[in-house]
């Protein structure tokens, strides 16, 4: 932690031009790519605040793939670009390409979103969800528009420009390896038809017209509950898409989350309207459902698929029938969340015929093969 520490504070020194010194660093944990600490602001010639983030990516950045960094710094720079009253994530303090390290607001001990689903306190449970469903819609409403303003940054932080999504990236990889995957794992073909279906949905959500950006994670553990709203943390899949891909969270709420638990439908709905609330300004058309739900419901269909590749590569390259506990949270809860998924893609009577007899067949064979014949994806302890 010295070096970071001695990075961050050359980086601080040299944006402020007086020296700044920094102290008692806190292991906060990180990806593995990155060290992220918390360190006391000791000597300060200005009104920095008394502590800070900062967060140091180890090792070179990648030649082929995009660079977490660039995605960060980026994200970063283009919402604290923001006016402040829009501000949906942490305030970029300073940062160092050439150390590829980012320093940031530090919103303190505040609980996540996690933190208030797992508790006890329903109310609080409720308040958080509406306000996160409404930071997602701030956040689209104030950066659509700005698609060559992101790859702008991210080209002069050494990333990969354009920046592209990395769920349209997946897709990509998800429609050749999962047909595959499927009939080894669960023995469930795949028709030509249902194919081309979901090719058609991966390549609109490639050149959907509702773009804005994404921090890609958008996953409880990812949002802070603070006293002026929810901020959203971790950018390095930082991108502009399709805002579908983040606003089916609302209608299967978490649905691009490796695992998460249920919720009231009444939340699911009041966490919509929340979210149109921000957004209808922007595109008016999304507070009609006739447009609104279709959508929403290809993007349903596109997480599970593109959720379903990735589990069921894992337990393939393992040779395991469930991976291990320790990534990404509980094995069951994993596939219950995924189960869950399918069951409601069966019983969805706007999908077509052949659609639906597959996401029932899918449902069929993750239940049978994970021996979860009697389970059910429990709520959240907080409406419990």
């Amino acid at each position: 932690m010295t070096s970071t520490v001695a990075a961050a504070e050359s980086a601080l020194s040299r944006r402020f031009g007086a020296p700044v010194r920094l102290g008692d660093p806190e292991d906060l944990g990180g990806s593995g790519r990155a060290v992220v600490i918390r360190v006391r602001v000791v000597e300060n010639p200005f009104s920095l605040p008394r502590s800070l983030v900062i967060k140091h990516y180890q090792g070179p950045a990648p030649e082929a793939d995009a660079d977490p960094f660039a995605h960060e710094a980026a994200s970063c720079q283009l919402l604290t670009a923001l006016p402040s009253e829009t501000w949906v994530g942490p305030e970029l303090v300073g940062q160092d390409a050439s150390e590829r390290l980012v320093i940031l607001e530090d919103l303190g001990r505040a609980p996540t979103l996690t933190d208030r689903l797992e508790g006890s306190d329903t109310r609080a449970a409720e308040t958080a969800l509406l306000a996160w469903a409404r930071g997602l819609g701030r956040l689209h409403a104030s950066t659509a528009g700005r698609e060559a303003d992101f790859d702008t940054l991210v080209r002069r932080l050494g990333g990969l420009e354009p920046a592209r999504p990395a769920a349209v990236e997946d897709s990509e990889r998800m429609l050749a390896e999962l047909p595959t995957l499927l009939a080894e794992t669960v023995g469930v073909t795949t028709p030509d038809a249902v194919l081309a279906e979901l090719g058609e949905e991966v390549r609109l959500f490639a050149r959907g017209r509702y773009r804005a950006f994404s921090p890609s994670e958008i996953c409880p553990d990812n949002s802070v509950v603070t006293s002026s709203g929810v901020r959203f943390l971790d950018f390095e899949g930082g991108c502009m898409r399709d805002i579908a891909l983040d606003a089916v969270n609302l209608s299967v709420p978490f649905a691009s989350c490796w695992c998460g638990s249920a919720i009231p439908g009444r939340m699911s709905q009041a966490m919509l309207a929340a979210w149109r609330s921000e957004v209808s300004a922007v595109w008016p058309e999304l507070d009609d459902d006739a447009v609104l739900m279709p959508w929403l419901l290809r993007a349903q269909l596109l997480w599970a698929w593109l959720t379903t590749w990735k589990l069921l590569g894992i337990a393939h390259e393992r040779s395991a029938d469930i991976p291990a506990a320790n990534d990404h949270g509980d094995p069951i809860l994993r596939y219950l969340t995924l189960l869950t998924q399918w069951e409601r893609l069966a019983g969805e009577e706007r999908l077509s015929p052949a659609m639906r007899e597959h996401a029932e067949q899918v449902a069929e064979g993750i239940r049978g093969h994970f021996g979860l014949q009697t389970q059910r994806l429990p709520t959240y302890p907080a409406f419990r």
